[in-house]
This record gives structure tokens, C-alpha cells and sequence, in this order.
């Protein structure tokens, strides 16, 4: 782990001294690897930390872009933000996310294992909520990029924006969350279905977990 964080400080020197601007690209991987000597393995581990941090932020077939990733559809989520409650938001979620896990154990790689894994390991190790909600928002986003279907990714993103205005905004109770939260397990089982290919235990376990997040809310906002 003090490799990765050796290269993290390296790329974020990287991004704060090469005159970077938000949105410009960020080099190739090949490049990347070459230059710091280090290999794609390592570099994605890296890469991956960085997009948590909001330094950079990656599209599938365009390539890795400095800064925040932006948000789609920008006067539609702000509309809808005005419109809609928490429950809505779990509604659609109910709807679209077990299917992406059907697909994502379908159609996903290694690397997008690897991002899983790196997603849910980081969640469990959070010392506060917004680095886990940082990592929770990565591992959903991570299952709708293993998809490989651009349009599922597309309403993923809106619908990813809604839920972290509408539901994010509620204030925590605690520091972090606890060492029995059940979303590290349900987490964990999620990524363990699509890994195995087994869409449909990783859409009943993501169905699950999404009942539990809303049983929650309903029960103390604070600690959805």
C-alpha cells in the first residue's frame, strides 16, 4: 500500500505542476506507466484513488480528465432535485440497479473486478462518512461502468447526481460508519455475484441492500 500511495503523491504532483487545466486529459496509461516506471496494475490502483479524491475523473473509450467528473444534464438534475423526494430516488434505483449487476456479471473485466474490490475494501476502512460515501458513490458507479452499455451509464450518472443532492444532504449523527454497518457486507456480496457471474444473486443481493438503505432513511435520515 505505500507503493500506490508513493505513486498517488507522484500523479497528484503530476496534476499541480504540469499546468493542468479542469477537464484537460490526463496522459495515456502506457504513458503514465512508462514515466513513473510502475505497472497497469498499480497505476489503476492509483488512478482509482485519485478519482475518489475528485483529482481526476475517467470516461470508458475517451480517457482520464482532470478535476470533478462533470455532471450530465446539469439543468435537468437541478429541476428534478426541486421535484422529487428520497423515496423517488429509490424507486428508479430499485428499478435500473439490479439490472446493471446482471449485466456487469455479464460483460465485466479484471480491471473492473480489481475496481470493485478497491471500492468496497476502501468503504470498509473509511474514518468518516464522506470518505465512505466518496467510495460507495465509486463502487455503484464502478458496477454501471462494468456494464459496458453507454446508455445504462448515461441514465446512471443523472440518476447518481439526484441521489447525492436529495439523500446525501441529510446530516450524520456519527463520525464514521460502524464496523458492523450492513452495507460493507452487502457490498461485499454484490461484488462477490458479479465476479462469479452470477447476475442474478448479485441483483437479489443489490435489491436487498437498497431495501436496507431505504428502511434506514425511513427509520433516522441521519444515518442512511
Amino acid at each position: 500500500m505505500t507503493e500506490i500511495n508513493g505513486l498517488v503523491a507522484q500523479l497528484r504532483d503530476l496534476i499541480d505542476n504540469a499546468g493542468y487545466q479542469y477537464n484537460d486529459r490526463f496522459p495515456p496509461e502506457r504513458e503514465l506507466c512508462k514515466k513513473f516506471g510502475t505497472t497497469r496494475n498499480q497505476l489503476r490502483r492509483a488512478l482509482a484513488e485519485l478519482e475518489a479524491q475528485g483529482r481526476i475523473w475517467r470516461h470508458v473509450g475517451r480517457g482520464t480528465f482532470v478535476g470533478v467528473r462533470p455532471v450530465l444534464n446539469l439543468q435537468d438534475v437541478t429541476y428534478l432535485r426541486d421535484q422529487i423526494k428520497p423515496e423517488h430516488v429509490m424507486a428508479v434505483r430499485l428499478s435500473i440497479e439490479p439490472e446493471l449487476c446482471r449485466l456487469a456479471a455479464l460483460n465485466a473485466t479484471k480491471s473492473d473486478y480489481e475496481q470493485m474490490r478497491l471500492c468496497h475494501d476502501r468503504c470498509c476502512e473509511s474514518l468518516d462518512w464522506r470518505n465512505y460515501e466518496a467510495w460507495d458513490n465509486n463502487l455503484h458507479y464502478a458496477i454501471a461502468r462494468a456494464t459496458r452499455n453507454q446508455l445504462f451509464l448515461y441514465f446512471f450518472e443523472t440518476l447518481n447526481s439526484l441521489r447525492r443532492s436529495v439523500v446525501w444532504a441529510q446530516p450524520r449523527t456519527t463520525d464514521r460508519p460502524p464496523s458492523d454497518y450492513a452495507s460493507f457486507y452487502e457490498h461485499s456480496a454484490i461484488v462477490d455475484g458479479i465476479i462469479n457471474g452470477d447476475g442474478e444473486r448479485a441483483a437479489t443481493v443489490m435489491t436487498n441492500h437498497l431495501n436496507t438503505v431505504h428502511s434506514r432513511f425511513n427509520k433516522d435520515p441521519c444515518k442512511a
